[in-house]
């Protein structure tokens, strides 16, 4: 059902997604074609703010904390994992894998790599500091407009 407090999380989950997806495209080698990445991962932050976050509004403080925390971790764990599914489709496009089985594989090897790269101080500081304020928000949004 759709309420304000899921409005909410998804436009602070997908304005977070887009400022971290701007904050790892300098960490990404430079060759590399980014193509619908900030896009698709405000689409992402869209989704688990509005599924994980917006339902979970309404249990205090402490929760809406934990809420915007939890919000965030899906969001980055959904983004790691569709970016290493679409660069798996690339390479197995080139005939990188032998079989299913190695391309398969191949999708968490990707995204280990993808979260050493953006594992930096700087990306995680604001991933907290945007996990907090947007739990916060929603709960906001959650007890004023019922």
């Amino acid at each position: 059902m759709p309420t304000a407090a899921r409005l909410v999380a998804a436009i602070c989950l997908a304005i977070v997604a887009f400022i971290v997806s701007g904050m790892v495209m300098p960490l990404m080698p430079e060759s590399t074609d980014f193509g619908y990445f900030v896009p698709l991962n405000i689409i992402i932050g869209l989704l688990a703010g509005w599924i994980v976050m917006g339902r979970r509004v309404g249990r205090g403080t402490t929760a809406a904390i934990n809420n915007g925390l939890t919000g965030v971790f899906v969001m980055m764990l959904w983004g790691i994992g569709v970016q290493a599914c679409n660069e798996m489709v690339r390479l197995a496009m080139k005939n990188r894998y032998d079989n299913a089985m190695e391309a398969i594989v191949a999708i968490f090897q990707i995204g280990a790599e993808f979260g050493q790269m953006i594992a930096t101080v700087p990306i995680g500081l604001f991933l907290l500091v945007g996990a907090v304020v947007s739990g916060l928000v929603t709960e906001y949004a959650g007890n004023r407009w019922r």
